[in-house]
C-alpha cells in the first residue's frame, strides 16, 4: 500500500495534537510535519510536497486561503479544511466538493474525511480536486477584494510586500519579478495566476509578460501598429501590446 504524506497546519497546538494522534493510528499515513502558522505552511508544502494537508482556515496574519493562494498548481496538495466557520460559509466548501472538518469535530467525522482523501490519492483524482480548489480560491478572492500582501524571501527570511506598493510585475520564465520602490523581488509563480490575484487591487496586464499598477501610470506614448509605451512615475518605460490595448482602455476609463 502506498504511503500517503500528510501535513498538519493549525495555529492551535491542541488542535494539531489531536489531528496528529488520529493520523498516527493509520498505517498508510506518514506525518510529514506540523505548522503553527501560514508562513511555515507555505514553506513546508513547497519543500515536502505532501499528498494531503489538514489546513486551518482561520489563522492570524496568513490564513488558510492566503497559504493556498501562494502555491502554484504544481505543488497544490489535496486539502481538508479544518474550520470554525458557520454553516453558511461551509456551503462554499460543499459546492466545490472539497472536504472539511467543522470544529469541534468527532473522530468518526475525521476518519470519514480522511478516507475520502485517501481514495482520491489512490485513484489519482487529486487533479480534479485541485481544480475545484482553485475555483473556490477565485471566488474567495473576489469576495475579499484580491491579494493585499505577497510573500517574498529576502536575505534568508520571509517578508511581505503590500500589493499596493508594487509598481509593476514582469514574467521571467517560471518566476515573476516584482518591481517595488526601486527594488526587485523574485517569486516562483505563473504570471497568469498572479494576475488573477492582484487584478482586483488595481493592476492590469499590458503585455503577455507585464502587469502594471494603474496608480503608477504617468503617461502613454503611442508607437507603431497600435502599441504604446507606458511611462510610470518611477521612470520605467514599458510596452503595451495592441492585443491588451482594448481591455486596458476599458479598465482605465472605468477607473477614472
Amino acid at each position: 500500500m502506498k504511503s500517503i504524506g500528510a501535513l498538519i497546519v493549525d495555529d492551535e497546538p491542541l488542535a494539531r495534537q489531536r489531528v496528529h494522534r488520529l493520523l498516527e493510528e493509520e498505517k498508510d499515513i506518514t506525518i510529514l510535519g506540523e505548522c503553527g502558522d501560514g508562513v511555515d505552511a507555505i514553506s513546508q508544502i513547497r519543500a515536502k510536497k505532501p499528498d494531503i494537508v489538514f489546513l486551518d482556515v482561520q489563522m492570524p496574519e496568513v490564513d488558510g486561503f492566503d497559504v493556498l493562494g501562494s502555491l502554484s498548481q504544481e505543488v497544490m496538495p489535496l486539502v481538508i479544511f479544518v474550520t470554525a466557520y458557520d454553516q453558511h460559509a461551509v456551503r462554499a466548501f460543499e459546492v466545490h466538493a472539497i472536504d472539511y472538518l467543522l470544529k469541534p469535530f468527532e473522530d468518526d467525522r475525521f476518519l470519514q474525511s480522511l478516507q475520502r482523501a485517501r481514495e482520491a490519492v489512490q485513484h489519482g483524482t487529486i487533479a480534479a480536486s485541485t481544480q475545484r480548489l482553485l475555483e473556490l480560491l477565485n471566488e474567495t478572492r473576489a469576495e475579499r477584494g484580491g491579494t493585499k500582501r505577497i510573500m517574498v524571501r529576502t536575505g534568508g527570511h520571509i517578508s511581505f510586500l503590500r500589493t499596493a506598493d508594487i509598481d509593476w510585475i514582469e514574467a521571467q520564465g517560471d518566476y515573476v519579478s516584482l518591481h517595488c520602490q526601486g527594488k526587485r523581488h523574485l517569486i516562483r509563480e505563473n504570471i497568469g495566476d498572479l494576475e488573477q490575484r492582484v487584478q482586483p487591487e488595481g493592476f492590469i496586464r499590458i503585455h503577455r509578460s507585464t502587469i502594471i499598477n494603474i496608480t503608477r501610470i504617468k503617461e502613454l506614448q503611442p508607437l507603431f501598429h497600435g502599441d504604446y509605451t507606458v511611462v510610470l512615475v518611477d521612470g520605467s518605460r514599458l510596452t503595451m501590446s495592441r492585443s491588451f490595448r482594448e481591455r486596458f482602455f476599458e479598465r482605465v476609463g472605468a477607473v477614472g
